[in-house]
This record gives C-alpha cells, sequence and structure tokens, in this order.
C-alpha cells in the first residue's frame, strides 16, 4: 500500500532535498508540494495523505497553526531550524523532526521511524494535541488565533478578543465579530497570551482587559465584572486579586 504524503515547507532547498531524498522509496507517493500553511491546508483537506512532511516558521499560516486546524490529523515528520532547547518538546511527545540542515542517513532515520510508528499504530493525533499545548515559542506571546468553521478559515488578531470561556474540552472565543469554538485549553491560552491584556478571573473565563467597563462586589469572595459591550463574567476572589494587580490600583 502506498504512503500519501504532502511537502508542506516555504524554503525552495529544503523541498527539493526532500524530493531528492524520497526518489528511492516507490511506497511514498507525492501528491503536492506546498510553499505556505494555507495551501498545504487545502492540499490536506483534498489528498488526505497518510504523511505530511511540515515545515514549523511559515508566513500566513505556520505548522502549529495548522495542525490546530488539521482533521484528519495524519503522521508528521517536521522539519525545523529549532535549536536543541526548542527541540525536547518535539522529542518527548515522541514527534519526529529533521533539524535543517538535515542529511540522507538522518532522513532515512525519520522514514524508518515513520514505519514503525505505523505499524504500531500509535496515536498520532494524542501526540500532536499534547505537543500543541507544550509547542516551543515562535514569539514571546501569541499574536493570533486561527480557527476553522466549516470549510471556512478564520484569523483572529488576539487584540480582537474579548474574552475566552471553558467549554469543556473546547474554548469559545468571543470577539466583536462573532464567537468561534476552539479545541484548546484554558491553561494554553493563560500561558501563552499576554500577561498585562489577558487575565483568567475565573476558572472558566479569560478577559481582555481593554474591554473591561466596571468590577462589582457580587458575593463574599466573588465580583461581577461588566464589559463594555454589556457582558457580565463572574471573578473569583483570586481572578480580582489578579485583576488588581494588573490594572495597578
Amino acid at each position: 500500500m502506498k504512503i500519501k504524503a504532502v511537502i508542506i515547507e516555504d524554503e525552495e532547498p529544503a523541498r527539493n532535498l526532500i524530493l531528492n531524498y524520497l526518489e528511492g522509496y516507490d511506497d511514498i507517493e507525492i501528491k503536492e508540494v506546498c510553499k505556505d500553511g494555507f495551501s498545504g491546508l487545502k492540499a490536506c483537506s483534498e489528498h488526505h495523505p497518510d504523511l505530511i512532511f511540515l515545515d514549523i516558521q511559515m508566513p500566513k499560516l505556520n505548522g502549529f497553526e495548522l495542525l490546530e486546524v488539521l482533521h484528519p490529523m495524519p503522521y508528521v515528520i517536521f522539519t525545523t531550524a529549532y535549536d536543541e532547547y526548542a527541540l525536547k518538546a518535539f522529542e518527548a511527545n515522541a514527534v519526529d523532526y529533521l533539524l535543517k540542515p538535515f542529511g540522507k542517513n538522518r532522513f532515512f532515520e525519520a522514514i524508518e521511524k515513520l514505519r514503525l510508528r505505523m505499524k504500531n499504530s500509535d496515536n498520532q493525533k494524542t501526540e500532536i494535541k499534547t505537543l500543541l499545548e507544550n509547542r516551543p515559542d515562535i514569539t514571546q506571546t501569541l499574536e493570533r488565533i486561527v480557527v476553522k468553521n466549516g470549510s471556512k478559515i478564520h484569523i483572529i488578531n488576539v487584540d480582537e478578543i474579548i474574552h475566552i470561556e471553558s467549554n469543556g474540552d473546547y474554548v469559545m472565543i468571543y470577539t466583536e465579530q462573532g464567537r468561534f469554538l476552539k479545541e484548546n485549553t484554558m491553561k494554553f491560552y493563560e500561558k501563552q497570551l499576554n500577561k498585562n491584556q489577558f487575565v483568567r478571573i475565573h476558572r472558566s473565563n479569560i478577559l481582555n482587559i481593554n474591554y473591561l467597563d466596571k468590577i462589582e462586589l457580587y458575593e463574599k469572595e466573588s465580583y461581577s465584572v461588566h464589559l463594555k459591550n454589556g457582558t457580565k463574567l463572574k471573578a473569583s476572589l483570586s481572578g480580582y486579586k489578579l485583576l488588581k494587580t494588573v490594572l495597578d490600583f
């Protein structure tokens, strides 16, 4: 059975190198070669590959953002220029990677690891989800969030977020343009968003302080946070104290 593969890599030398190394593998069929994350996502939706070679730092849509909205999840071999410290996040979750510049022997080793994992039916989706929650930082703080709604991809600038609400295994992201459901954790956004702008006021809510209107005592050890759009959120005592610290009052 042939392994369907898609290459998603914005650097031409790396694309050519992968194609060159794959010439000896008759059972790996390259369905498409993509220069950015958006075209890569489209190719994956069309071909449903078993394997993708994925760069991380790409314009428009980076590798992590692509994986967040990709379904079904293929096996992934990363091509990356990350340093050894950052690569521990990949190693911890059993996801293979090729550190640029990579040689032929290292490439062949990655393919053999792939075959072993496919043979053992490893749960790639669980591993990728764990990796995304513990990803090495591309930037100091999260600057945008990519969500998929049907066949449409939305890129939300974090400044447009009013608040984020816990919704089981998902979060609901509220913006002036509407609300968007995203499969991720509150812990992830608490960690990745700018702490001077976003405050976890309750276990169920993260607030963008730019949309805060006023705070009122709700009951003992809890507060009612009023937003400029009329929304009211509950704040715990610890959340209120954190909010006071950020707002410096």
